[in-house]
């Protein structure tokens, strides 16, 4: 096209950053996994603590557990439920599974029995592995009247390295064993014949049902391939610039589509290691990043705050962290300013969905990702390769908007998924004609840089005027005492809706600042019906396990 590279200029950059240069996957996750053992067996594929396993070790481990799962009836398309933390059985399951041909369900550790036993009669799987004790506090009663139905357990313990000292978030733990369930390390120590043929999935095959967090309603299975998740661990290598010199942080949960692919995915594909650590631990964190020069993560802002303001942050090199992503939850400019500052840190910009298979867009390495004038949100960057977008009037999805205007985000192409497992009408509502409609209000400028403004179902409205959220928490991020804000409205007998925020201060500026004194700030830099009106001042700020901002929780208050 003439004159395109002078439109956009970061295309001199990433002249690849094209929709003709990506292709559709013919390969599997599995593929990405086993090519991998083949070129580098002796390799690190999984750091857990001290513990190294190669992919030669990890790979036995699951063909073993493979052939288990493949006496006790896993087949093609069988569903697998996974309740674990971050530990090596994850993985070592997952792989296991797809060599069955199964399908992957993983859940978050932290959902109540009734969660457990909604998604075990939505999913259809009569297969669990889950940890020890999650087996006892939360899995025994979701399956008491469920029949038949088999579960694997195992310990966090099981796979440390014999020779470390028992890590601190790990101390109090206890290996426990049951008369109803079977042994993990049991089946994944038994060796199996090495000429036993595993079906083998294809691209279009399921990997993983995910569960949305179900922020908007009850969790919903969303039907994620191999091919769509093959697609983004590609799009990670060519945006991060990722090569065979680097180390995965797994700071993000395993059952979490970001932990997926840009954890799992993308380490098998490049056959390099994944550093994971159970729980989330600033401690720990720090210590691994340092002790294996981890390079490349991807995580919620609340991460990057969380190791800003750990009194040991500065007592440990992070130094080969350079590719560091943050996702899942709106980042402020001031916010990044701080970490560089700080930390010499660089965080860049990235924004998906379980439906699109994490990335749908992304701020490729190096380049920096500008801010809207209009409503002060930093890009979180462009729409990855091969990859259609639309913005639509909040109200008329049928009304495509021009650049620079706000509306409904709208995508179609090879990471999104095609629907959601067993709900035909909320596949229908939210995928027309292969577009997926996001819920989210984004732009995209005339260079194509996008920017989320705000989730539609948070918009306020105060006196008839709409007032985004995400507009009145840049502002207050802007204020040197606020690490978090969350902005919701609250019923108002003169207005309709007011704004309220909740905001929680740094360590230095506890006891200092006042409600009052932010509200001022706020009405220094917002027009008169944004500023907000209530400032609540909080301890932190309410989130889900991936760290976006429990909005619902903080309106019931």
């Amino acid at each position: 096209m003439p004159g395109y590279y002078d439109q956009k200029p970061w295309l001199k950059t990433y002249p690849n950053w094209l929709p003709q240069t990506f292709e559709l996957p013919e390969t599997s996750v599995l593929d990405l996994f086993t090519t991998s053992v083949d070129a580098y067996p002796e390799d690190p594929c999984v750091c857990y603590f001290a513990a190294v396993y190669s992919y030669k070790k990890i790979h036995r481990m699951a063909r073993n557990l493979a052939a288990a799962l493949s006496e006790m009836g896993v087949g093609q398309g069988h569903r697998v439920l996974l309740v674990m933390q971050n530990i090596p059985q994850t993985i070592v399951t997952s792989l296991a599974v797809w060599m069955c041909n199964g399908v992957v369900v993983p859940i978050n550790p932290m959902y109540t029995a009734r969660d457990v036993t909604h998604l075990l009669d939505d999913s259809g799987a009569r297969l669990i592995v889950c940890q020890d004790d999650l087996y006892e506090s939360t899995v025994k009663n979701a399956i008491e009247d469920i029949d038949p139905l088999s579960v694997i357990t195992t310990s966090p313990l099981d796979m440390l390295n014999p020779d470390e000292i028992i890590p601190k978030q790990l101390k109090n733990a206890v290996r426990l064993s049951f008369p109803d369930t079977i042994d993990f390390i049991e089946l994944a120590s038994n060796d199996t014949d090495d000429e036993l043929e595993f079906p083998k999935p294809t691209a279009d095959d399921l990997a993983y049902l995910v569960y949305t967090s179900g922020t908007t309603g009850p969790p919903k299975g969303a039907m994620l391939t191999h091919g769509n998740i093959v697609y983004n661990s590609e799009t990670y290598e060519i945006g991060a610039r990722l090569d065979r010199s680097d180390v995965v942080l797994g700071v993000a949960p395993l059952f979490h589509i970001t932990g997926i692919v840009a954890h799992l995915a993308i380490a098998f594909r490049l056959g390099i290691p994944v550093v994971i650590f159970n729980r989330f631990d600033v401690a720990d964190v720090l210590r691994l990043i340092e002790t294996y020069h981890a390079t490349f993560v991807v995580a919620s802002i609340t991460v990057y705050i969380a190791i800003l303001n750990h009194p040991d942050s500065k007592k440990y090199s992070i130094a080969s962290l350079t590719k560091a992503y943050s996702g899942g939850a709106p980042v402020s400019p001031s916010t990044v300013r701080k970490f560089e500052e700080v930390l010499g840190l660089t965080i860049y910009n990235v924004y998906g969905l379980t439906e699109s298979a994490s990335p749908a867009t992304m701020t490729p390495l190096g380049l920096s990702g500008p801010v809207d004038q209009e409503s002060g949100a930093l890009s979180v960057g462009l729409i990855i390769p091969g990859h259609e977008a639309w913005i639509v009037d909040v109200e008329n999805p049928e009304l495509e908007l021009p650049p620079g205007q706000a509306g409904e985000l709208v995508l179609r192409g090879p990471c999104m998924v095609s629907g959601y497992w067993r709900k035909p009408a909320e596949t229908a509502n939210a995928i027309k004609d292969g577009r997926f409609h996001t819920g989210d209000v984004a732009k995209i400028d005339e260079q194509g840089w996008c920017y989320i403004v705000d989730r539609k179902k948070d918009l306020i409205n105060v006196s008839g005027f709409k007032v985004w959220p995400r507009d009145v928490e840049d502002a207050l991020y802007q204020h040197p005492a606020v690490i978090e804000a969350a902005v919701v409205g609250v019923p108002d007998d003169y207005r309709g809706e007011t704004v309220k925020a909740f905001v929680a201060l740094s360590a230095d500026y506890k006891n200092k600042v006042s409600p009052e004194e932010l509200i001022s700030f706020c009405k220094s830099k917002l027009a008169a019906f944004k500023y907000p009106r209530i400032v609540e001042i909080i301890d932190e700020v309410p989130k889900t396990p991936t760290g976006k901002f429990l909005r619902r929780e903080l309106r019931e208050r």
